[in-house]
């Protein structure tokens, strides 16, 4: 299960390469630990700190730093650094650029959702919403043209899986949101409620237990149905993992999942396990709270336009989502949706419950070694 990092150490040096001795202390410290290798599972540094505890692992860490290993080995960072300055390659204020013409509403949606100024004055990043974080072959050789022409060649990508464009001229942004468009990559709603993350699932992970990337889909969709319109309620986030690894940072979303699963007799319904007021950027990192109750993945859409249509009409005003759900509890969430997380008998006409989003077989749970467990 996911943790929040205990802090090591306030502060490591970089010029002197200290943050690379740490490193290697840690590194060796846990390779000696042959208990942790009996099960797979279990190999995780994070296991180690919750037996011994960040006071313990800190002391050793001092106590491995004293090994003749440490005079042996170079530390410096000269040769390692690799200094490019994008500044340089930023490209020159434009000859001529291109307005809206029929389109500035939609433009206008964009500038206010994807577009942010940089602190060099006369540029800006440009957020590309990447849906499902899904890019084609001609979407990347689209994207390289872009990056070529408006931002330097650079690009970086975001744990929204998304892209960011750097040292782009604030004259050509609506050029920059014309050639994103032609390549389907100009919605508006960058890290918004309808810029939903998910992890693969089992579409490619073997750890996966859930089709998160189908159940992604389904959210989307029926979000933009929902046609919110509220700025409040617009920038909640909904993230989803397919099993409790947490790829999709289901713990720290406003409204997350996990996949999960039901029993029912000799069948299985694909479901999911609802969290709630996660916090991952703005200050100090907070886990969102499990609700007590089990989904059926067929139903979690249901359940998150129920949430966001009880939020949108019973909060105070300006109340934000997070305070919204610390005033009302979460016993509140879990009545709204709880006639959603009972199961239904097998047969024909509940059939689909019993079959994960974008699939058309029964469900099983099927786990295997993993990119996260090797």
């Amino acid at each position: 299960m996911p943790r929040v990092a205990p802090v090591l150490y306030e502060f490591a040096e970089l010029d002197n390469g200290e943050y690379l001795k740490i490193a290697e202390a840690v590194f060796r410290i846990f390779d000696r630990q042959e208990w942790l290798r009996v099960n797979r599972a279990r190999a995780r540094i994070k296991v180690f700190v919750d037996k011994y505890g960040i006071d313990e692992l800190r002391s050793q860490v001092e106590e491995e730093l004293r090994g003749e290993w440490v005079g042996e080995r170079d530390f410096s960072i000269e040769h390692r650094l690799f200094v490019d300055d994008e500044r340089e390659s930023a490209p020159a204020p434009p000859q001529s650029y291109g307005s809206p013409n029929g389109d500035a509403p939609e433009f206008e949606r964009f500038r206010r959702a994807n577009v942010r100024a940089q602190k060099q004055e006369g540029f800006v990043t440009v957020e590309a919403k990447v849906i499902r974080g899904d890019l084609t072959p001609e979407q990347f050789r689209g994207l390289a043209a872009i990056m070529r022409q408006y931002a330097g060649g650079y690009a970086r990508t975001t744990v929204q899986q998304n892209f960011v464009l750097r040292w782009v001229r604030e004259e050509t942004v609506y050029d920059v949101w014309r050639a994103l468009s032609a390549l389907g990559l100009g919605d508006a709603g960058s890290r918004e409620i309808n810029d939903v993350v998910s992890c693969p699932g089992t579409d490619s992970c073997k750890l996966g237990i859930t089709s998160s990337m189908g159940l992604n889909q389904a959210v989307q969709e029926r979000i933009e149905a929902m046609h919110i319109t509220d700025e409040i309620t617009r920038a909640l986030n909904v993230k989803i993992s397919g099993c409790p690894n947490g790829c999709g940072q289901h713990h720290v979303g406003s409204i997350g999942f996990t996949g999960a699963s039901i029993k029912v007799g000799e069948h299985t319904i694909p479901a999911y396990i609802p969290h709630v007021g996660g916090v991952f950027e703005g200050g100090d990192v907070k886990f969102g709270t499990r609700l007590k109750l089990r989904l059926p993945a067929k139903r979690v859409p249901d359940a998150i336009e129920r949430w966001v249509g009880h939020y949108e009409s019973a909060r105070q005003d300006g109340e934000e989502w997070n305070d919204f759900v610390e005033r009302v509890g979460t016993g509140e969430l879990e009545g709204l949706v709880k006639d959603l997380s009972l199961p239904v008998d097998f047969g024909l006409e509940t059939m689909n419950e019993f079959i994960d989003w974008n699939r058309s077989a029964p469900f099983q749970v099927i786990r295997g070694e993993g990119e996260c467990a090797v």
